[in-house]
């Protein structure tokens, strides 16, 4: 960083591959929210189409979270969450298998997704956000929630 700003790299194949993380990725989106509160998820594509994701919040800032669906691993239900915004510059990496979901903290927040599949609409699936199986602790305040987000039956359900 200096007085111009600053210059990052946000990919990088070889560094990917060396942390045995999957480098492919296909497709590219972006989530605009216009409203503070707003929670996506908790989305996953089921197999065979896995898709592993990396998130950047390029406008406002988000609370995003993962949590492992892959049965028999040692993490199985445990939740990861973490505060990304276009301040910190912070990307989180979601490993196949995983749902991932965030919710806003600030209107107009923009979010980045680079997927390592193409979205199969048949294979797109959830699981609720407040599900208590999961135990995760949003931040606190008035969502914006679509009804199939919020309507996802409790998981093992």
């Amino acid at each position: 960083m200096d007085h111009r700003g600053f210059f990052a790299r946000t990919f990088c194949e070889k560094e990917f591959e060396s942390h045995g993380l999957n480098s492919r990725f296909v497709q590219c989106n972006v989530s605009f929210n216009r409203f503070n509160g707003t929670l996506r998820g908790m989305h996953f594509q089921a197999a065979p189409y896995e898709e592993a994701k990396l998130i950047r919040c390029n406008r406002g800032a988000i609370y995003d979270v993962i949590i492992d669906l892959r049965f028999g691993s040692p993490t199985f239900k445990q939740h990861f969450g973490v505060f990304l915004s276009a301040d910190n510059g912070t990307m989180l990496y979601v490993p196949e298998g995983f749902a991932h979901g965030f919710q806003t903290l600030e209107d107009h927040t923009e979010v980045f997704y680079q997927m390592s599949q193409f979205y199969a609409a048949e294979y797109s699936q959830g699981v609720r956000w407040n599900d208590p199986a999961f135990g995760i602790e949003w931040p606190a305040g008035e969502r914006i929630i679509i009804e199939r987000d919020r309507s996802y039956p409790d998981f093992g359900s």
